[in-house]
């Protein structure tokens, strides 16, 4: 490939320019009612079936329908959060969800017990509302606890329960042990690809393939949010490394340490890709495939979930074979720097020693759980939804309605903002209920017997995984249909009785819609904008690592680093988010696509700085250094006073000069976003 000749790196493109991801083109009613197209869960999905099924029919068998029902209920609130993942990480995460769902039972179920009046009832609703707000806003595993801890307490405060009263919490888990079961590896050797670690490891390098071959197109900052995507969902899998005296790694390695160590290889090639991204200097097709080639030799040679190696007859892999790297003579630091970590990359693939130059994984901070769990978000979180719950408890005590319990049922499952646009899910549940409750009364109406039931009940639980990853609406459309069965099967209503559930849910609805959303004080931007301020924060933490850097110590860069991507993946989600909303809402989104993408590319000419000082020698210009801090500081002080910045962004059209700091070009970028002058 002949090198790119150095060029004016002050030409720029306009925001309307095709590659520039801060220019939404699609209205938002488009974007709200666009599914995701996510791959079939085939494990979670038989999992479902098999334990939604073996709990209805034991129940069937042994005359107990009533407790094959809440049985079945905790299938399906495994279910709801089972995910392809290792075992240890499955069972860590339905075994937070479920004994709290079998907590709110137990709640729910002696209000009804001890026969409370409406008010007394509304006021235990609300209190649990509060405390499973608080709760969810300490992180997704507190969110899925808080909402199963609300949803099963209004089911048990209305649902008939069985006899003896708390025995419905008690065979509640009997359903998740079931999925778990089923889950479990049925021997110890199992191929490399089937562990979801090494598939997620392998699904980094092919996006990592993706966005080198992507480098210079409109298409390169969409694989880089794909990128950073598939990097969050292998930091989510990988355990954290068992630690020794001293903070040390174990000496002896192990296979878990293979797997960190071709981790840290894959962040430290995403950096030097996300530089070249941002330079706009392409590298040949055959550099471009080495990550592919990557992702096959990890799936063929990876470490198996059980913490064992692969053995095939009897000879144990030590890796997933070479993985050759062609001599491309690469010309600028950027490319110096893909160059060493591809080679870094394939060696530690192949099990051999590699120069990392990177420390491992700090631990996890034991303290951020509570934390959260006492911060302002969680306070306002709880209020918000016990002020939902409160409303809908007083119209149940003033309004007939058949099933009760199906509104704050429906508030809690609808006032989910960390799950998604509020408003969206709002429209859609109503939406999707309609739909559901046309299906259910529909069959229903033929009379099927019991046995069919426990079919019907199955098959939607198995599309549930699906159905919940790929639109809120189509999981409402699953869901209705699931639970209208499960009522059917213990007795409660006909198929006459199910269009009042639409009633209650357009009325949940439109109670989550007036105060948990238009009459709450909290406006779109309190979500947009706390989400930049930490982006903001994690980058400049990034940047002043790159400037001193850590001398011949191993260097935690890489973790500010990855910290750095993971904020700007929450900011541009919750970005994505509010442009699926109608004005004010995607209005306000929009005015802060901008400075979005102005901070994700930042931090890629971060990287590419980081490349300059590593393999160019370029000593950092405190000038420059000084500027990006100062426009750092300013962005945050705009998301601070709510004032989204009214400058152009520039966005360069050619490559950047390597003779050039990156960062004095970055400082260009951002103070033309912030203050509209033309970049020099």
């Amino acid at each position: 490939m002949t090198p790119s000749t150095p060029v004016d790196p002050g030409a720029v493109n306009t925001p309307s320019a095709p590659d520039a991801p801060d220019a939404p083109a699609t209205p938002w009613w488009a974007r709200a009612a666009r599914p995701a197209r996510p791959p079939l869960p085939w494990a979670p999905m038989a999992r479902a079936a098999l334990a939604m099924a073996l709990a209805l029919a034991a129940g069937l068998l042994a005359h107990r329908v009533d407790l094959g029902v809440f049985a079945g209920l905790g299938a399906m609130h495994a279910t709801m959060n089972d995910r392809v993942e290792p075992v240890r990480l499955r069972a860590r995460r339905i075994a937070t969800a479920v004994p709290a769902s079998a907590l709110g039972m137990l709640i729910g179920g002696a209000l009804q017990h001890a026969q409370v009046g409406a008010l007394a009832l509304g006021a235990g609703l609300t209190v649990t509302a509060f405390v499973s707000g608080a709760l969810s806003a300490t992180g997704p595993r507190g969110s899925a606890a808080g909402l199963l801890l609300l949803v099963s307490a209004t089911l048990g405060s209305g649902m008939p329960l069985p006899h003896p009263w708390w025995a419905a919490a008690a065979v509640l888990p009997a359903g998740a042990v079931l999925v778990l079961l089923l889950g479990a590896p049925l021997c110890g050797r199992r191929a490399p690809r089937a562990d979801p670690g090494v598939r997620a490891l392998a699904a980094v390098y092919d996006a990592l393939g993706r966005m080198l071959a992507d480098l210079g197109t409109p298409q390169g900052s969409a694989s880089r949010q794909v990128l950073t995507a598939r990097l969050n969902q292998l930091q989510d899998v990988l355990p954290p490394l068992p630690r020794h005296p001293g903070n040390q790694p174990a000496a002896a390695p192990s296979p878990a340490h293979r797997v960190h160590t071709m981790y840290r290889a894959a962040l430290a090639a995403t950096e030097a890709a996300t530089g070249l991204l941002w330079a706009r200097r392409p590298v040949p097709p055959e550099v471009a495939a080495v990550p592919g080639l990557l992702a096959r030799a990890v799936e063929r040679g990876g470490t198996v979930d059980r913490g064992g190696t692969v053995d095939r007859g009897g000879t144990v892999e030590r890796g997933g074979g070479e993985v050759p790297v062609p001599d491309w003579a690469p010309d600028t630091p950027s490319r110096q720097a893909l160059d060493a970590a591809l080679r870094a990359a394939a060696a530690t693939v192949a099990g051999r020693e590699a120069a990392l130059d990177t420390a491992p994984a700090p631990p996890p901070d034991p303290w951020r759980l509570r934390v959260r769990l006492v911060s302002p978000g969680a306070a306002r979180y709880g209020a918000r939804l016990a002020l939902c719950i409160a409303v809908g408890a007083a119209l149940m005590a003033a309004l007939p309605l058949s099933r009760s319990y199906w509104v704050p049922m429906t508030i809690a499952f609808v006032l989910k903002p960390d799950l998604g646009s509020v408003f969206l899910r709002s429209v859609s549940r109503a939406v999707g209920t309609v739909l559901g409750v046309a299906v259910t009364a529909a069959v229903l109406s033929l009379a099927p017997g019991p046995w069919a039931l426990v079919a019907i009940a199955a098959l939607c639980v198995a599309l549930l995984p699906y159905a919940t990853a790929a639109h809120y609406g189509l999981n409402t459309v699953v869901m209705t249909p699931m639970a209208l069965v499960l009522l059917q099967l213990g007795g409660q209503d006909g198929a006459a009785e199910f269009w009042p559930r639409v009633l209650d849910t357009v009325l949940a609805s439109a109670i989550v819609l007036l105060f948990g959303h238009l009459l709450w004080p909290e406006r779109p931007r309190h979500r947009i904008e706390p989400r930049l301020v930490s982006a903001a924060a994690a980058l400049k933490a990034y940047l002043a690592s790159v400037v001193r850097q850590d001398g011949p110590e191993p260097r935690s860069e890489v973790w500010l680093r990855r910290t750095a991507y993971r904020a700007l993946a929450d900011a541009r989600a919750e970005v994505e988010q509010g442009l699926a909303e109608p004005p004010p809402t995607g209005r306000l989104a929009a005015e802060w696509l901008p400075a979005t993408a102005a901070l994700e590319r930042l931090s890629g000419a971060v990287a590419a700085f980081a490349a300059q000082r590593r393999y160019g020698g370029r000593v950092p210009e405190p000038a420059e250094v000084e500027r990006v801090g100062r426009a750092l500081d300013e962005l945050t002080a705009a998301a601070r006073a709510h004032r989204p910045p009214t400058g152009a962004a520039a966005r360069p059209t050619r490559p950047h000069d390597p003779s050039r700091s990156a960062l004095g070009r970055a400082a260009d970028e951002l103070d033309t976003l912030l203050a509209g002058r033309p970049p020099r």
